[in-house]
């Protein structure tokens, strides 16, 4: 795999702050290492991939705060459409943390707001910024859910879309200490202005990869907290599960 990402060209952050993508359309696919692989073969003369310093597959680190019943959680699986979440983000290779607030509105439309942190303490710049952006009281705010994963980031030639490609996920539940590594699981996500055509589709539908949600936050912590209400992950939860198992079985045969 690492020899198959050298072999993009590489770009630049300050190149990337030049993809605006101001009318934005977002979909999210999940897949396998070894598609994933088929893909970025299939991709190369497209697109090119972020570069920081000498990596290119970086290390992320996440932790998901919520309310002790959850509320966050539930407003997402019982379908609410005003939405959001609070997580602090690491870029581990460079140790720089980032405080985010992601609200969904009923129009589907996703906006963030993020200021640069130190830690996850809840000081008077934190609780500032909750209080302004977020809808729930900060007293009641605890860490529940911890993930680490790897994401790879192309933009095509003609910088009008951005696809990130992450792997290695690994859950941990704060409260119930419970951990599950996804093994061979890959989340996709394709970043487009809505007016473009995007490259990646036509491949992504000749490897059978099809569009799939996938929060996170909400399959992270269904599946490491078995008290919490599943009901409208369901489908969601089986065809995660399926593609793992599959994908073990072809690769221990």
């Amino acid at each position: 795999m690492n020899s198959l990402i050298n072999t993009y060209r590489p770009i630049t952050l300050e190149e990337m702050s030049t993809v605006k993508l101001m009318n934005r359309i977002d979909t999210k696919f999940v897949t396998t290492q070894d598609k994933l692989e088929s893909l970025l073969e299939m991709a190369r003369d497209e697109y090119r991939m972020q570069q920081i310093g000498s990596e290119r597959n970086m290390e992320y680190l996440t932790t998901y705060f919520d309310t002790a019943d959850y509320a966050m959680y539930c407003s997402h699986q019982h379908g609410h459409a005003n939405r959001q979440k609070l997580r602090f983000r690491t870029y581990v290779s460079s140790q720089l943390q980032f405080m985010e607030i992601k609200t969904k509105n009923n129009h589907g439309r996703t906006k963030k707001k993020r200021i640069s942190v130190d830690n996850m303490v809840f000081d008077e710049e934190k609780v500032e910024f909750m209080q302004k952006y977020l809808l729930y009281d900060p007293a009641r705010l605890q860490p529940v859910l911890t993930n680490n994963f790897r994401r790879i980031t192309l933009v095509n030639k003609g910088r009008t879309e951005r696809l990130t490609i992450d792997s290695n996920l690994l859950f941990h539940n704060e409260e119930t200490g419970i951990n599950r590594d996804m093994g061979p699981l890959v989340i996709i996500e394709l970043k487009r202005d809505g007016l473009q055509h995007s490259p990646v589709l036509e491949m992504l539908r000749q490897l059978h990869i099809h569009p799939h949600g996938f929060s996170k936050y909400c399959m992270g912590s269904a599946l490491t907290n078995h008290v919490l209400p599943v009901n409208r992950f369901k489908p969601q939860l089986h065809d995660v599960e399926r593609l793992i198992s599959s994908s073990q079985r072809m690769f221990s045969v």
